[in-house]
């Protein structure tokens, strides 16, 4: 990814971080500083008190496993409602449901005031930062669009020609319609009954197996996604001048690739899941109003990678 966070005027980077957060640049860079060795950043991986996670992972001073132990306590019960099947888990399983259309709702609500607020803040902070943030993000937004384009035609298309004995340019033309989609639509989820129709029409793919498969993988398989929020962590990490260790990298991959697994297909679902994961290594969370004005674009082009390596 080289540098492409970097190149702010570090006087311009202090203002903004105050303006943002409250503190200033040399505290949040000693707060990433404060890394755990990975012995214990192991155990914090299993949780004491996930409840106890949820409302003080991010509180200054807490020393628990935060949104990693969370990861694994929803993974682990996850697991365990896979192997119980009686009328009380059912019940339970609906309440999750239910629980997650209302947050599904509540960020939808979000989303549609985030452009107002994304315009005011852009003007604000070029006001007050200059032209240099908008090369910036423009640095930015090639970074996702190359690793994305690498991870489109280098590995989906080295795994379709050496492992499925495909010519990718033909499977990539049978699947123009579920592409098309995708990038219009930027949701996986409204994607998914074109990835069907497709999979069995133009790829002749046996319905029992596109329909578990597809389904699964619109929410189990998100690899754009995954690398998308990697890049934005590392990016405002560099934005804000803080140097992550490679304990906070390892860290950020592996929470970048488990929320990609979990991730809501829906436009902006993975922009909550990067603000955790900001705040998981030392990084302002606020900091992902950087990017909220060019994330459309690049939310729509990870979704094209996301239902195509499903």
């Amino acid at each position: 990814m080289g540098e492409a966070g970097a190149g702010l005027d570090p006087a311009a980077r202090e203002s903004l971080m105050q303006a943002m957060t409250g503190k200033t640049v040399s505290s949040a860079v000693e707060n990433a500083g404060k890394t755990k060795d990975w012995v214990q950043t192991l155990l914090d991986i299993i949780p004491r008190n996930p409840f106890a996670d949820a409302a003080l992972a991010f509180e200054d001073g807490y020393h628990g496993g935060g949104i990693l132990a969370l990861m694994f306590f929803a993974l682990f019960v996850g697991v365990a409602l896979a192997l119980v099947r009686s009328e009380r888990t059912r019940v339970f399983e609906e309440w999750l449901a239910g629980f997650y259309e209302v947050v599904m709702k509540m960020i939808s609500i979000a989303m549609k005031l985030a452009p107002y607020g994304v315009a005011a803040l852009v003007f604000s902070v070029v006001a007050k930062l200059g032209v240099d943030v908008v090369f910036i993000l423009g640095k930015f937004v090639l970074v996702v669009l190359s690793v994305l384009a690498l991870q489109m035609f280098g590995v989906y298309g080295f795994i379709l020609r050496v492992f499925v004995k495909v010519n990718p340019w033909k499977f990539f033309h049978r699947m123009r319609d579920v592409i098309l989609t995708a990038f219009s639509t930027s949701s996986s989820n409204v994607t998914l009954p074109t990835a069907l129709r497709v999979a069995e029409e133009e790829l002749k793919l046996p319905p029992k197996i596109s329909r578990f498969v597809l389904t699964l993988g619109a929410t189990a398989n998100q690899n754009g996604t995954a690398l998308y929020e990697g890049i934005v962590v590392l990016f405002l990490a560099q934005f804000f001048g803080i140097e992550l260790s490679i304990g906070q990298q390892a860290t950020v991959v592996f929470a970048a690739v488990v929320a990609g697994i979990g991730t809501a297909g829906v436009p902006g679902g993975s922009l909550p899941v990067i603000v955790l994961i900001l705040q998981s290594v030392g990084v302002p969370g606020e900091g992902i109003g950087i990017i909220l004005g060019v994330d459309r674009i690049l939310d729509m082009s990870r979704t094209v990678i996301n239902v195509t390596g499903i």
